[in-house]
């Protein structure tokens, strides 16, 4: 007997995330992140998730700061197990998108 729904959504999510290593950094760029608006951050035992709506920057310099030494985008995906959405990396900023033509958009300005 399957388990499987009749009829699965069809929504398209906009929604985008990275689920970090639950460390001493991850804990501190979740802290930052907490504190922007949309943005929400769950604990787990071993792992940290960090959610958004439509986009979700990561500023390496606010970061920096929060941490005590530089955090660059190479460092930032050594915290990173996952992620989902688009993601544009930048040498300042990593920005996950829920939406590819969103993330298509501002890889085409730059």
């Amino acid at each position: 007997m399957s388990t499987v729904p009749e009829k699965l959504g069809q929504d398209i999510s906009t929604k985008c995330g990275v689920t970090l290593n639950d460390s001493v950094e991850s804990r501190v760029i979740a802290e930052v992140m907490s504190q922007k608006p949309g943005v929400s951050v769950t604990y787990y035992p071993a792992m940290i998730r960090i959610d958004g709506e439509n986009r979700l920057e990561f500023d390496m310099n606010e970061l920096s700061e929060a941490l005590g030494f530089e955090m660059t985008p190479s460092l930032f995906e050594v915290e990173t197990s996952t992620h989902y959405g688009r993601m544009v990396r930048f040498d300042d900023k990593v920005i996950l998108f829920g939406r590819l033509e969103d993330a298509l958009q501002y890889e085409a300005d730059e």
